[in-house]
């Protein structure tokens, strides 16, 4: 007893020939919609035994196409009695031996659809009369997030707490459609003409997760810029869209559980601003300068910063700026070049530096030899 394989694979117009009535999923539904009641379609008003034309209730004979990306639930008395997550055509029989339950997929749902089909199927014979729903199993993009104030974290690189305001979006992805539905949608979307709609602000169980991940945020930053394989880097959230993805998924997963309770993971984010606080800015130039002065970099930075303090001193201050700047630039060379400077009683540097105030004119020439005999004890 339960459905019977028609067609597996891709279905279209021979099917849709063949089939003068079936159920599938409504048109014109909305990107994040997630669950949502069967619908008859057809020319002929005679869907099996159900003669009564009731929307997305299913009796001997009926017809249901299930599309790529769907998958299909039936229910009798809110208990699931068969779960369908390969696309193709199927036949509702309760009287057949050869009918089965469930049609998993390869590689559409994981390993949790079994154990669930387990905890929660039907445990007596199903009736003549079935409920059809149909779940999403595409990524059900656009769900928003954002913060009114800011969150803080520890932040490893900068060694210390850093905060901002943040808002963006995420892309979900029901991955076990039964514990989603037994667990988390609530009764009243279990009910032809109802969506369940992620995007839906009256929607009150979406708002949750909303609540849920905004919450998740502190973490989910902590969980990403501590991360030695990310380079411990703010800067780098904003690119690596899974890799924060999955950051946000485990905050979420250790506080709300929503792959093991509800089916639910978050698959993929877009960030659209991160604004950093007062203190936040601060520390970035800081770092920022850091980075553009260290290595070949840094020297070069370096040499064009004395080359134009040579320049304004020598325009500003003739040759007394100029002997300021040559000392400077010398004792500057001797840190980059020197590991260890010389020592102050060495009669070579004494005479070096002599030698040079008496090309630049600040001494005499007496001045100079009386210098030279000091240094050299004479």
């Amino acid at each position: 007893m339960g459905l019977l394989r028609a067609v597996s694979g891709a279905v279209g117009g021979v099917l849709a020939d063949q089939w003068k009535d079936f159920y599938t999923v409504p048109a014109g539904l909305p990107s994040t919609a997630a669950l949502f009641a069967a619908v008859p379609q057809g020319t002929n008003a005679g869907r099996g035994s159900n003669t009564s034309g009731s929307s997305n209730i299913i009796s001997n004979g009926s017809k249901i196409v299930v599309p790529e990306g769907y998958g299909l639930l039936l229910f009798q008395e809110g208990k699931i009695t068969a779960f369908v997550a390969e696309p193709g055509g199927y036949e509702w029989r309760s009287d057949d031996l050869n009918s089965q339950s469930i049609f998993a997929g390869d590689n559409l749902v994981s390993a949790l659809i079994m154990q669930s089909w387990e905890r929660f199927k039907f445990g007596g014979q199903p009736g003549s009369q079935q409920a059809a729903f149909f779940v999403s199993l595409k990524e059900l993009p656009d769900n928003r997030f954002g913060t009114q104030s800011e969150i803080y974290w520890d932040d490893a690189f900068l060694n210390t707490q850093v905060g901002a305001i943040t808002r963006g979006s995420y892309t979900l992805k029901i991955v076990d459609p039964i514990l989603f539905v037994k667990n988390f949608v609530p009764a009243t979307y279990l009910q032809a003409g109802k969506v369940f709609d992620f995007s839906d602000f009256d929607n009150a169980a979406a708002s949750q997760l909303f609540n849920e991940v905004v919450a998740s945020l502190a973490p989910a930053f902590s969980l990403y810029t501590n991360d030695p394989g990310k380079g411990n880097r703010i800067a780098r959230i904003q690119q690596d869209t899974v890799g924060f993805a999955r950051s946000l998924s485990d905050a979420v997963e250790q506080a709300y559980q929503w792959k093991s309770d509800r089916g639910l993971a978050i698959t993929k984010t877009a960030i659209v601003s991160i604004e950093y606080d007062a203190a936040t800015r601060e520390l970035l130039k800081t770092v920022q300068r850091a980075d553009a002065l260290s290595g070949a970099r840094g020297n070069s930075n370096l040499q064009a910063s004395v080359a134009q303090g040579i320049q304004s001193a020598g325009e500003h201050s003739g040759a007394a700026g100029l002997v300021g700047i040559g000392m400077a630039t010398g004792g500057l060379a001797g840190l980059q070049q020197q590991p260890v400077a010389p020592a102050a009683d060495d009669p070579v540097a004494k005479l070096k530096k002599a030698k040079e105030m008496l090309d630049l004119g600040l001494i005499t020439q007496a001045d100079y030899d009386a210098l030279k005999a000091k240094a050299l004890g004479l």
